[in-house]
């Protein structure tokens, strides 16, 4: 029997929402969140129309917005996040995850979002049976720099982040579950591949 491997995209997918959005708002209020959005809505709409690149936008909010936080209290905000906002989470997905991992195979969730506060989400309900693979940032000397360490797993990312993941690509078949352009390289390289699922 050949191994499968299912791989989900988060924000969209397996989410009712962007969960930047949602976390920013989380930790530090509307006002503050909709400040922020003021501030950076040039870069913003850049972004959108495609002439500012989306991980230096996003690396800059997050700056904004977390630099300099201790990195134990960022991980708890993370875990407290992910705990209050269960309901974030799209039913079918989580059978489908379920489901899998009941038939022994393998789960990644593959996503731009930050890894510190989407592994919360699966490990509440999942332990480690779910592999995460996310944007990861910076700390140094026990404090967030703002900065990620990775690049932002996002488009060419995700297709690279499987792969390194599962390189024996004739030895399992791939299920693939995504919502946006970013998604596109993952999905065309799947055997079966779901756009918006989830979302009856």
């Amino acid at each position: 029997m050949t191994k499968k491997v299912y791989a989900f995209d988060f924000d969209g997918t397996l989410t009712t929402k962007d969960t930047l959005l949602a976390f920013i708002r989380y930790a530090k209020g509307t006002g503050k969140t909709i400040l922020g959005a003021l501030l950076f809505s040039p870069i913003l709409i850049l972004m959108r129309l495609h002439l500012y690149p989306n991980w230096k936008a996003k690396q800059q909010v997050f700056s904004y917005f977390f630099k300099g936080m201790e990195i134990g209290d960022f991980n708890d905000l993370c875990k407290r996040f992910a705990h209050d906002n269960r309901h974030l989470l799209r039913a079918g997905g989580q059978k489908v995850i379920g489901d899998a991992i009941a038939e022994g195979s393998d789960i990644v969730i593959i996503s731009a979002s930050i890894e510190n506060w989407v592994r919360p989400f699966f490990e509440e309900t999942w332990g480690n049976k779910v592999l995460i693979e996310c944007t990861r940032i910076d700390v140094r000397h026990d404090k967030v720099t703002g900065k990620f360490l990775t690049k932002n797993c996002y488009g060419s990312e995700k297709l690279k982040r499987l792969q390194r993941l599962f390189p024996h690509r004739r030895s399992y078949e791939l299920i693939a579950f995504g919502d946006t352009r970013g998604d596109k390289q993952m999905l065309e390289y799947a055997d079966k591949s779901y756009y918006k699922p989830f979302r009856r």
